[in-house]
């Protein structure tokens, strides 16, 4: 049993190729925020090593922009790592003007298209109170 918890919400009305794209940078920011939830390298029967990735679960929401601005509330009061896409990043070609248009946007009113969370499993549950987990 996991005393914390990781978790990725993204938006529901995303095309499938945009979820699948913000699920894969949201996880590779938890890997890079939380050294401790990377597991050890896996080894095949020939020997070869492969990488190692996130030890435990990461659980996958999916939620209406309205739903995402709240759990991103939630989560700064809960102090949880927060893991940020918006929608301006698809526009993008490169980290830095990721980064850059993350840091005009009003954090109020974010264009969330998703989020991930590490945290006290209660924390993050309260974060993601009312969300399903995606379909």
């Amino acid at each position: 049993m996991f005393t914390t918890k990781i978790a990725i919400v993204v938006r529901e009305d995303l095309a499938a190729w945009q979820k699948l794209n913000v699920t894969a940078f949201l996880a590779s920011g938890i890997a890079a925020s939380v050294p401790g939830c990377i597991g050890e390298a896996y080894v095949d029967a020939a020997g070869r090593i492969y990488s190692a990735m996130c030890g435990q679960p990461i659980l996958v929401f999916a939620g209406s922009l309205a739903e995402l601005q709240k759990a991103h509330g939630r989560a700064v009061e809960q102090d949880l790592v927060i893991v940020p896409y918006v929608e301006a990043m698809f526009a993008t070609g490169h980290d830095a003007a990721n980064r850059a248009v993350f840091a005009e946007g009003d954090v109020s009113a974010q264009t969330w298209a998703g989020l991930a969370v590490q945290g006290d499993r209660k924390a993050v549950d309260k974060a993601l109170k009312g969300l399903k987990l995606h379909p």
